[in-house]
């Protein structure tokens, strides 16, 4: 059976390499595995989704509209953004922060009100966490995305796989010990 993930979020905040040392992981357990990563108009700050799709045979990395068994959300509005690609009956995991756009911090436009409990009403499985607390708990902000992959992991049970070795391979050795407390502090939500 082929299990389709859709990370969303926002340039810079480490969405694609959260994506990297998930299917490195997935690959590592014996999973075929495909990824397709899209950027948004800029490299920070746009729009930012990967799909993962892994099974015993993968034949393609997209997801359609209505095929993610699971959508990972690093910002709220981006849950929101991308809904409809979630299957109905779906797990949602969403962080509890907002990322503002240009047109919000021109003035121009105003990040809407109520996005949590409109996917709530939405979604049947959602989890609502908020990384940017447990990072900030750490004493590191960009940790964020460490939490998140922590949370996705314990939700598709995939705990069996060396994830600790993936963090240190996949990042500089100054911020190994901060971002394996991060990811343990992610399980545990």
């Amino acid at each position: 059976m082929v299990k389709s993930l859709l990370l969303v979020g926002v340039g810079g905040q480490g969405t694609i390499l959260v994506s990297k040392i998930l299917s490195q992981g997935l690959i590592n357990e014996g999973y075929d595995v495909k990824m397709s990563e899209i950027h948004g108009m800029a490299q920070r700050g746009g729009s930012v989704t990967t799909q993962i799709r892994f099974g015993e045979k993968v034949y393609s990395p997209s997801i359609g509209e209505g095929e993610a068994d699971v959508m990972i959300a690093f910002e709220k509005v981006e849950a929101a953004r991308y809904l409809n690609q979630l299957k109905k009956g779906g797990r949602l995991i969403v962080n509890d922060v907002e990322m503002y756009p240009l047109p919000v911090l021109t003035g121009k436009e105003k990040y809407p009100d109520g996005v949590i409990e409109a996917l709530e009403k939405e979604v049947e499985n959602v989890k609502v966490v908020n990384a940017r607390k447990v990072a900030e708990d750490l004493g590191e902000i960009k940790t964020q995305n460490i939490v998140m992959l922590g949370c996705l992991v314990k939700a598709l049970e995939l705990e069996n796989i060396d994830w600790i070795k993936l963090i240190k391979e996949n990042l500089p050795e100054r911020v190994h010990e901060i971002n394996i407390k991060a990811f343990e502090n992610g399980m545990n939500l």
